[in-house]
């Protein structure tokens, strides 16, 4: 009897651990057929035919689109020039875009590697890492807070275009973000602050004892082998790069020219809020890896249960969804991730017409990277694509 109540636990090990492998399978992007994957060939044709349309329009200047489904991609192609100069070079799926906010999910997701190593705790008081972190309330910010944007500061410091204006170094935007009032009491409310990314990435940088750039590098674009991407311009020129389409904080020439999206000064800043650099190719691998539960290629970078908190609601007192450095399908706030996925999905937009969702539900990717900055239409370009790629499956 005994024997047998060991042969039905053996058992049922072996089938737990198998189901358990087959809900985190180390899938490989590689290059397929939509009908492999459940997906019409057919429908996702209506994606080239809008991208088509608007570069040739000019309405839209570079676009480049990766879609994949179990690890098997579906779509990867490129729209119009890098820039509107009709010499310019022709946009790809390799072409290189400023990705705006989709930074914030990567700066989250260097600081969420300390907490797997013990260097940090998400209850911890802000100021146990950042003892200027000074003012009324703001002991009670607490660094999760940081990374779901209920910590009461506020997106852009008051005195931004003034910092823009003068080229400021990046340290000066942590020096306004450490004493800037407070909105709210943390926790009480929502409110999407970049300042919030700016100082969780602070944190990294003390605690790593290297720039945030390097710690990037080291932990993420090497291992994945993500060879185009970078906080900050890195090596690159600018010419190499998308150009985006006008500018929320630059409107004359002179101001574009300084302190602009297409500017040396901003692209070289490296800000952790909005200045990483990459492909919709390499952002389909980051994607992917959550998707694999935290490893990709045999390299894992994050393990099972980070993957689960930074892509479930942290915030479900305040009815504002929003998990670990990534929006969600719920979330009312910056929404590009269209009408049709599922509530599991997760995933960020930028303000220079990005974005990257993953829909764990159906095992689905998708990467736009636009120069139509998000103000222009709100969105709904992104969420045009988002739709014909959900759309598509069978």
């Amino acid at each position: 009897m005994r024997a047998i109540s060991i042969l039905v636990i053996t058992l049922t090990l072996s089938v737990t651990f198998l189901a358990g492998s087959s809900r985190a399978e180390d899938r490989v992007l590689k290059a397929g057929k939509p009908e492999q994957v459940g997906m019409s060939g057919r429908r996702l044709e209506i994606v080239n035919q809008i991208l088509t349309d608007e570069t040739k329009s000019g309405r839209v200047t570079a676009a480049s689109v990766l879609v994949a489904r179990r690890g098997v991609i579906v779509l990867r192609g490129g729209w119009g020039t890098l820039a509107p100069d009709a010499a310019s070079a022709k946009a790809g799926p390799e072409t290189v875009y400023i990705l705006a906010s989709i930074s914030k999910p990567i700066t989250v997701l260097m600081l969420m590697l300390l907490v797997e190593r013990g260097q940090i705790s998400l209850a911890d008081p802000v100021q146990k890492y950042l003892p200027e972190f000074k003012g009324p309330g703001r002991e009670k910010v607490r660094v999760q807070d940081l990374l779901t944007h209920t910590a009461g500061l506020p997106d852009m410091l008051p005195e931004n275009i003034k910092l823009r204006e003068a080229n400021a170094p990046l340290g000066d935007f942590v020096k306004g973000a450490m004493t800037t009032p407070l909105l709210f009491e943390p926790r009480t409310s929502f409110k999407y602050s970049s300042m919030g990314t700016l100082l969780a990435a602070e944190i990294v940088e003390r605690v790593t004892k290297m720039p945030l750039a390097e710690f990037e590098q080291r932990e993420l674009f090497e291992p994945l082998k993500m060879k185009n991407s970078t906080l900050g311009l890195g090596k690159r020129a600018l010419a190499d790069t998308a150009r985006v389409q006008g500018d929320s904080f630059a409107q004359t020439e002179k101001d574009l020219e300084r302190y602009g999206a297409n500017s040396g000064y901003l692209r070289k800043l490296g800000h952790p809020w909005g200045g990483n650099h990459s492909t919709a190719d390499d952002l389909g691998i980051v994607l992917q890896m959550f998707l694999n539960g935290g490893v990709y290629d045999g390299n894992r970078i994050l393990g099972s249960a980070t993957v689960e908190a930074m892509t479930t609601d942290r915030n479900k007192s305040l009815g504002h969804p929003w998990g670990l450095g990534w929006g969600l399908q719920t979330s009312t706030a910056w929404n590009a991730f269209g009408d049709l996925s599922s509530e599991r999905t997760f995933g960020h937009s930028g303000a220079s017409g990005t974005v990257a969702w993953a829909d764990p539900q159906r095992e689905l990717l998708c990467v736009v990277l636009t120069t139509q900055p998000w103000r222009q239409d709100r969105g709904f370009l992104l969420r045009r694509i988002a739709n014909v790629v959900q759309g598509s499956i069978e």
